[in-house]
């Protein structure tokens, strides 16, 4: 009997989900403190864990938006969460969103609100079925497929040793999209943090693809931050504006497949060891303006990869505006009062402060 009534339950709770995910009601709500799995998914009855609310969307079909929201709580990912929708289709009006409950620009706000992304995973990912020879490589979300944005998160790294030894590199993607003919991944008002010693970040995010924008996004001691990964044609449509890259060992920019309409502005780089990575070839110039680059060992360098930031490449394909200011030296001034609203963003009043890089999109960050 009670076999009987748990298949019951489990059909109806399958009949729901397919409801809730294809009756325009196309919200899914996420709390890792008092979610449960089992759970339908609405507001009143979230789901626990991002991996489940991946799966019920990969499963779904239709069309039209759908949001995730992630209450506040701690997300350790345990496995690599993965979005490839087959039988749902988004636009770009009708887009996936995967969204904290409460936003930086919301009164309410404040840094502890965020919902935190810890992977935890093996680092056992296999790039094209192959051994990986540098020590060991995971993906935090995956998303493989177009219309999407994400928004409002913080995101940690992983708890690993990077360099246990020379010539290998332990690293966790926490954003990764891999489809070279994906278009439109907008990452905005995150928070990615890292420690090289105790949880390195060591690449932010990874994309392929058409029509990538980091906005309004602080990287914060992480090892790379952005990488313009592999495109079947120079990736078109693709911006960074209004972040804040604060002490990347790493590099902060890495143009591989750039096209040339690639857009940086109002973006403020300090305490980094390389500026901007090249492709190999170095064949496309990228124009800059609005941003302030204070404090870096290396401007440009070309090539390179997770082993490595390649070599000196050629300054004259950055095109600075008359409003880009660089220094080799300095520090600009940090808020590091983690009471603060504006916390890990510039100090108001100080220098680059009026380029609008961090979190907040409205002037709420004082």
């Amino acid at each position: 009997m009670k076999t009987i009534k748990s298949v019951i339950a489990t059909l109806l709770c399958f009949s729901l989900i397919n409801f809730v995910l294809s009756a325009q009601i196309n919200d899914l709500f996420i709390d890792a403190n008092s979610g449960n799995d089992h759970n339908v998914g609405l507001k009143e009855q979230p789901l626990k864990s991002l991996y489940e609310a991946a799966s019920r969307l990969n499963k779904a079909n239709g069309t039209g938006a759908i949001t995730i929201y992630l209450s506040e709580g701690i997300y350790g990912l345990d496995a690599t969460v993965t979005f490839h929708p087959v039988n749902w289709h988004f636009s770009k009006d009708q887009r996936l969103t995967i969204r904290a409950a409460v936003l930086p620009d919301d009164p309410e706000w404040n840094p502890g609100k965020m919902p935190v992304i810890v992977s935890t995973m093996p680092l056992d990912f296999k790039p094209n079925g192959r051994q990986d020879l540098l020590g060991g490589a995971s993906y935090g979300i995956q998303i493989e497929t177009s219309y999407v944005t994400i928004q409002g998160l913080r995101i940690l790294g992983t708890p690993v040793h990077e360099r246990p030894q020379e010539g290998m590199v332990r690293r966790n993607y926490p954003i990764v999209r891999e489809g070279r003919n994906l278009d439109d991944l907008r990452i905005t008002q995150c928070l990615f943090v890292g420690d090289k010693v105790v949880i390195p970040n060591h690449l932010a995010i990874l994309a392929c693809g058409q029509g990538i924008v980091v906005d309004h996004c602080v990287f914060y001691h992480c090892k790379d931050a952005i990488v313009f990964w592999f495109s079947d044609r120079p990736a078109e449509h693709c911006e960074v504006h209004h972040n804040l890259f604060i002490g990347n060992y790493g590099a902060a920019v890495w143009s591989w497949t750039a096209a040339e309409d690639f857009k940086f502005y109002n973006n403020v780089v300090t305490n980094t060891n390389v500026f901007w990575v090249l492709n190999r070839d170095e064949k496309v110039s990228f124009s800059l303006s609005n941003s302030i680059v204070i404090g870096y060992n290396e401007l440009v360098n070309k090539g390179g990869g997770a082993f490595g930031f390649g070599e000196k490449g050629n300054p004259d394909r950055l095109k600075f505006g008359k409003d880009v200011v660089i220094k080799k030296e300095g520090t600009l001034q940090i808020e590091e009062d983690p009471t603060k609203r504006n916390y890990l963003h510039l100090i108001p009043g100080t220098q680059g402060s009026e380029l609008g890089a961090g979190l907040f999109t409205k002037n709420q960050g004082q």
